[in-house]
């Protein structure tokens, strides 16, 4: 959401301010705040998905070549960062959702405020520009060594697979790259929303 189009949203809520109670405004604002708090909860969900059916495939795909350790460790390794990744979804969901000291509308939107600033522009908002390349080298070995129906040594003793992979990780690292920045600009757009809610609130 651009800033104009923020400020277009908020001139249309200043009608329904002049015109609504203090009580009601806030409930009007509570409403707004928990609809944009679910967007940042759909992607945490998406995230929490797409690691399970990884995991699943990674399992899978594990018992089906038991003696090719090259592969397993493969697996392994992409296995521990996924479920790594699964589990910081899975907190970060309870963390944005909880309210467990039953706080007021503003106390409970401010802490999710920080929170969500510490997460998109803190120290480690950049981390992923770190963890996508190397994800994707493992995710991409474990899928074309798996329907190679060959061991992993042999796979990369040959000149055509590693082409195959290259081109692979090259095209993979854009893709993912431009979905991953404009899901932070997303995400950074309904924060910014989120502090102009909480400035308003009573």
């Amino acid at each position: 959401m651009e800033t104009n189009e923020l400020q277009n949203l908020w001139k249309k809520a200043d009608q329904e301010i002049n015109l609504k109670s203090a009580a009601e405004l806030n409930q009007i604002l509570a409403t707004k705040i928990r609809k944009t708090m679910n967007k940042f909860l759909v992607i945490l969900g998406t995230d929490v998905i797409v690691c399970v059916g990884l995991i699943v495939f990674l399992v899978i795909t594990a018992f089906n070549r038991q003696g090719d350790i090259l592969y397993q460790v493969n697996n392994l390794i992409l296995g521990l960062i996924t479920l790594t990744a699964l589990l910081v979804s899975i907190l970060s969901w309870k963390k944005i959702h909880d309210n467990k000291y039953n706080l007021s509308v503003k106390d409970w939107l401010e802490q999710r405020i920080k929170l969500l600033s510490g997460w998109l522009l803190g120290k480690y908002s950049k981390l992923y520009i770190a963890i996508i390349p190397i994800l994707l080298v493992l995710i991409n070995l474990s899928i074309h060594v798996y329907y190679e129906y060959k061991p992993f040594i042999t796979v990369m003793k040959d000149g055509e697979s590693i082409y195959g992979l290259i081109v692979g990780f090259a095209v993979g690292l854009v893709v993912s790259l431009y979905a991953m920045t404009k899901i932070r600009k997303y995400q950074i757009n309904n924060l910014e929303y989120l502090k102009t809610l909480y400035s308003s609130l009573l």
